[in-house]
């Protein structure tokens, strides 16, 4: 291989590499988030207008899938601790994908593990768009059973 060949090829790896290299460090595309801010507005809208519609005074949180809080209502009136159960109830339909009262029926039945600080009663429920779980609303502030009928409003605004 005479000089100028060798200068040519060697001209040709190094492009390649650099391509390559430019390629491998461009930062990746971050996948689309599921449960948007303005799908978790709807979910919180359409359950504090049920809180609302019966005058209970509660506190309503929103997470995505991965259990990262989207929107949080305290509404007046309603307990300080309220926030700690309504986060605790959306954690722990992140983690099992059941609404919190299903798991505690699973768990009493031996069919689930028990998720740590988990909530085993009524007021947290999946948001599923379609067949799909893209995240999890929590409530806390009435009964239980009320608490689930404010949390499954809200998730009922996603189709």
């Amino acid at each position: 291989m005479n000089r100028v060949t060798s200068v040519r090829v060697l001209s040709w790896v190094l492009i390649v590499l650099s391509a390559a290299t430019a390629a491998a460090q461009a930062p990746a595309t971050p996948a689309p988030q599921a449960l948007t801010y303005e799908m978790a507005v709807q979910v919180i809208d359409a359950a504090e207008a049920e809180a609302r519609k019966n005058k209970w005074n509660v506190t309503i949180v929103v997470t995505d899938a991965a259990g990262v809080p989207v929107a949080l209502r305290r509404l007046t009136g309603a307990s300080p601790r309220s926030y700690d159960i309504a986060t605790r109830k959306a954690a722990t339909v992140v983690a099992t994908k059941l609404a919190t009262s299903a798991y505690g029926e699973q768990l009493k039945a031996g069919t689930v593990k028990e998720v740590p600080n988990g909530i085993n009663f009524a007021g947290g429920v999946p948001i599923m768009r379609g067949t799909e779980f893209i995240g999890a609303v929590g409530t806390s502030g009435v009964r239980a059973i009320e608490d689930e009928q404010i949390s499954k409003a809200g998730a009922s605004a996603i189709k």
